[in-house]
């Protein structure tokens, strides 16, 4: 291809899986990115505060250990990576603004910490832990503790030290956040405490690790979108597309003669309030959890273009078992780690 930029829009998803990252020619530069990135600057500016992250496109979100900057994943850079993205991983992480911003407010948690070296302060290994501790791939967190506080999904602050400060900062950040009355006698509030008093400490001064390299950027990952698929589903290990296939064909129908009939993803998104209530009173899973198993249903039956195939009753009870079932497994292998 040289050194023109692809026509990505008009692209079909097996003529985008065949090509290597690096020929995707991705920019931040002229995207949403920019705004967003812009908002997080105003947001620690409004903080006082003189550090200013860098940023680029990778595969990931993460904010590398001696660097303060942060890797965007690329497929945020065009929406037509972002639709590849859903259908093959059935979900497009920071694909909104409010999410996206979260992300990044957290990474760039991961980012000051490195940019002031935070960890190495008494205080801070006091209230969120040793950052030398060993990252777990798996984690299960305690929904009912108000030792730390809630930001990013499945409570994310309990996987590591880190991610604990992290997620604090990501709190702290914004100026109209209420963290004060939110996490009121919360023993969360020690650390947002002691990450307001540190910021105020640095606020105007400069960063004492300026390094502006990056870590596996764009240009040099030359692995196929394919490969890189293959290989994201074996880690979160997701069979797909057969992760539900087996259940959701039993449950539903793709029988002709049930083409009439109402879809599988609307009958799950009509349903969706009560089986998550029902659910929930069966597992004790919290509701945002559950939420998560049905939509992954719901765009996986939208993909296979299934349909009622007997009864909506006898199907609303045992879509509740199927949901329920996979709630639990979900909650005893605990939760993968996503992020840096």
């Amino acid at each position: 291809m040289g050194g023109s930029v692809p026509d990505l829009a008009s692209m079909t998803d097996e003529e985008l899986l065949d090509m290597r990252i690096c020929d995707l020619k991705l920019s931040i530069r002229d995207t949403i990115l920019e705004a967003r990135i812009d908002q997080l600057n105003r947001e620690l500016a409004d903080r006082g505060l003189k550090f200013r992250p860098h940023f680029w496109l990778s595969e990931d979100w993460f904010s590398p250990d001696g660097i303060p900057g942060i890797a965007i994943p690329f497929y945020l850079a065009h929406p037509r990576l972002c639709r590849l993205e859903r259908k093959q991983l059935l979900e497009v992480e920071g694909g909104t603004k409010q999410w996206c911003m979260k992300i990044l407010r957290h990474e760039a948690g991961h980012a000051i910490d490195t940019a002031f070296q935070i960890r190495r302060k008494a205080r801070y290994r006091e209230l969120f832990g040793k950052s030398s501790e060993p990252y777990r791939e798996f984690y299960k967190p305690n929904p009912q503790t108000r030792d730390y506080v809630l930001h990013l999904e499945m409570w994310y602050a309990q996987a590591h030290p880190l991610e604990d400060f992290a997620e604090t900062f990501a709190v702290w950040l914004p100026k109209k956040s209420r963290w004060k009355t939110r996490y009121r006698n919360w023993p969360a509030l020690k650390k947002l405490e002691y990450v307001d008093e540190f910021m105020s400490s640095v606020a105007g001064k400069t960063p004492t690790v300026q390094s502006k390299q990056t870590l596996d950027p764009v240009s040099q990952i030359r692995r196929t979108l394919r490969t890189h698929y293959r290989r994201k589903r074996e880690h979160y290990g997701m069979d797909y597309p057969n992760v539900y296939d087996k259940d959701l064909r039993k449950l539903f129908s793709c029988d002709r003669s049930h083409r009439r009939n109402p879809t599988a993803a609307a009958l799950l998104s009509r349903w969706r309030g009560e089986i998550r209530r029902v659910v929930a009173n069966w597992t004790g899973a919290n509701s945002y959890m559950i939420d998560q198993v049905l939509q992954e249903m719901i765009e996986r039956c939208r993909e296979l273009n299934l349909r009622l195939g007997t009864s909506a009753e006898v199907c609303k009870r045992d879509a509740m078992i199927l949901v329920a079932l996979r709630t639990s497994n979900y909650l005893n292998s605990g939760h993968r780690r996503v992020m840096m």
